[in-house]
């Protein structure tokens, strides 16, 4: 049943056109992701469907008993109230419609014939199983834990940062439940353990929801549909964000084979136009003129293929490129780390390594500490305890507040602060507009001053700056937030084709696994696992293993108590494990000692090579791993059977 209708829409800011005469049905229970360029039109897309915004041309249709809700980038809370108030707020509605059904049954108890009031217990009923709002208590509960709100439930909300203001405004959102949820980029500011919440709450809740969002992973998960805002009109696509790069590698293939077609046609018209005479003809007028569509068309044709392409390019391209085989040198090293701000541990004796073309992601819950273990690397920050060692090199950085970029200066001053119009890129010079409008910056842009920039735009000079600047390191905070999916498929381009280390902090999932070939995870309480594998593979196992601790936690509850077993004995080869497992393990640990040290002498890992050193340290420390927890196991059970009666 559709629930919104826009039709033959457009809407212009002056000269500039946004949407041209487009059609949008909304059907209940879909969930249409919105994607595009900034800029291009996606938030005036989402606030005409709101009807805060009216179109220049065309209709919107919606039944006026139909509640729409948006999520703004900057929402407008009561900045006196208290988180938990701000909240509870917003569902006065669902709370006295829930009072007042208890009074409805409490009168149907003495009236259990009335008609009237049967009637009306049904609608309340309806509406509450709707909005799911039968113990919105513990649900206000669960959302202020997830969202971690629950410290600040008595703060008031003016006190809060504007990331946090919006996990408010999000959680009234959710429990609300509107009949259409419109949210604009409703990950940014959340972790990853927030979003994954965010995502079971769609699905689970079965909202109507039309978003927008850069993260590709959370468009998957939840897109029923996606919708493309390009060139002043909407391209539709069934299913996530997976069946929108098949489908759109389909269209481009459909464009090509159109464009061929068009050109034979053109061909044949344009012989006949050449003969001369006939074409002069009164009559063959609207042929003639035909012919002049089809240059012009045929003109137009290539570069929107070439702008598909490269878009298609930039997202298939595959991230498991070989790295350059240069030796890797050295640039932090990390010996016992701690790092303790107030009370809080955020690392504890943490020790590793970065060499010269890690590509490091540093993940983990809001709060565990990832933006200080930037500012540790950047010198900005000395640990609590324990020693960090730099060598000789230069590190580039990007901040989310954008602290390099100056609001007075225009783009053109910011690139070319000694005058002309070149920069130089990566070895290449290049004229400032070249270089910006492959950052997607129009001609135009070059005379604005910074300070005019939306959020978005400010990000993308931020990192078409860096990337004009000679680094051997790259530290970034927070890269995606405000980007749009063209601006970061060009980010991950470039950073793929970085020569120098990278150490970036993000919570788009997505991006990690594309970019990361290490993970240092901030898992809290001081606690840094490091792991080679992906983002969303981490995040699967840890789920699981979450799942498969709370089924055994249930499972030991309904257990009767254990009969006490007699004493047995352990296998032979259990026994020859606890003899000869110890001398295996120093003689590894000897080992592993050995490249340590090597790894610390200059002339010995010259000598010996870090590739080298770095991969037999490797599989070492593996080995060991995999000796130690057989051993353990084995030593364990020989505890446990000394500890039964004979």
């Amino acid at each position: 049943m559709a629930l919104l209708d826009l039709l033959e829409i457009s809407k212009n800011y002056e000269i500039q056109k946004i949407l041209c005469e487009v059609d949008f049905h909304l059907n209940e229970g879909e969930r249409v992701a919105i994607i595009g360029q900034n800029g291009g039109g996606k938030s005036t897309f989402l606030n005409i469907l709101n009807g805060t915004l009216e179109p220049d041309n065309g209709r919107r249709v919606v039944n006026n008993s139909i509640k729409i809700d948006i999520l703004q980038q900057q929402p407008v809370l009561n900045q006196e109230l208290s988180v938990k108030d701000a909240i509870e707020n917003e569902l006065q509605e669902l709370k006295e419609k829930k009072i007042r059904f208890e009074k409805v049954s409490e009168l149907l108890s003495n009236d259990y014939d009335n008609k009237e009031l049967l009637k009306e217990q049904e609608q309340l009923s309806l509406y509450l199983d709707t909005h799911n709002a039968w113990n919105l208590d513990d649900k206000i509960e669960r959302v202020l834990q997830e969202f971690d709100l629950k410290r600040y439930e008595r703060k008031p909300v003016g006190m809060l940062s504007g990331g946090e203001q919006r996990r408010v405004a999000l959680a009234s959102l959710l429990l609300k439940k509107p009949d259409i949820l419109l949210l604009d980029e409703p990950t940014n500011h959340l972790d990853v353990y927030m979003v994954e919440f965010l995502e079971d709450l769609l699905l689970k809740e079965k909202f109507t929801l039309v978003f927008i969002s850069h993260d590709r992973y959370f468009i998957d998960s939840l897109a029923t549909r996606v919708i493309e805002i390009d060139e002043c009109k909407i391209r539709s696509f069934k299913g996530g964000y997976s069946n929108y790069l098949k489908a759109k590698e389909e269209l481009l293939k459909s464009m090509q084979k159109s464009h061929e077609n068009l050109l034979k046609l053109l061909k044949s018209e344009e012989e006949w136009l050449n003969r001369g005479v006939k074409a002069r003809l009164k009559r063959n007028e609207g042929r003639k003129k035909r012919v002049l569509e089809l240059r012009e068309q045929a003109k137009k044709n290539p570069s929107l293929i070439r702008k598909i392409e490269l878009q298609l390019q930039r997202e298939q391209k595959n991230f498991n490129q070989s790295e350059s085989k240069n030796r890797k040198k050295m640039l932090y090293e990390l010996d016992d780390i701690s790092i303790t701000l107030g009370d809080k541990n955020l690392i504890k004796n943490f020790t590793t390594r970065i060499l010269q073309l890690d590509k490091i992601a540093v993940v983990g819950k809001n709060g565990t500490g990832k933006s200080t273990f930037l500012k540790l690397l950047l010198g900005e920050l000395k640990p609590s305890s324990g020693t960090i060692k730099r060598g000789e090199f230069k590190v580039g950085y990007f901040d989310q507040d954008k602290a390099m970029l100056d609001d007075d200066k225009t783009l053109i001053e910011t690139f070319c602060p000694n005058g002309g119009d070149r920069v130089d890129v990566r070895g290449r010079n290049m004229h400032v507009y070249g270089y910006l409008k492959s950052f997607l910056f129009p001609k135009e842009h070059l005379d604005k001053k910074i300070g005019v920039l939306s959020g978005g735009e400010k990000s993308r000079v931020a990192l078409a700056l860096l990337f004009t600047k000679e680094y051997d390191c790259l530290i970034l905070d927070e890269p995606t937030n405000d980007l749009d999916i063209p601006t970061i498929n060009i980010l991950e381009e470039y950073l793929q084709n970085f020569q120098g280390a990278l150490i970036f902090v993000s919570h788009d999932r997505y991006f990690v696994d594309k970019i990361a070939r290490k993970l240092f995870i901030l898992k809290g309480n001081g606690i840094v696992e490091e792991s080679h594998g992906e983002y969303s593979e981490y995040l699967e196992i840890e789920k699981e293993l979450d799942e498969l601790n709370k089924f055994e936690q249930e499972l030991h509850k309904k257990e009767p108590p254990k009969r006490v077993k007699a004493k047995t004995k352990l296998s032979y080869k259990e026994n020859k494990i606890l003899e000869e497992y110890p001398v295996k393990i120093e003689e590894l640990e000897n080992n592993i000692k050995e490249i340590n040290d090597c790894l610390s002498d200059p002339e010995c890992y010259k000598e010996k090579g870090l590739e080298e050193l770095y991969k037999n340290l490797q599989e070492y420390e593996q080995k060991l791993d995999e000796l130690l927890e057989v051993y353990l196991e084995v030593e364990e059970k020989r505890e446990e059977l000394e500890k039964l009666p004979s």
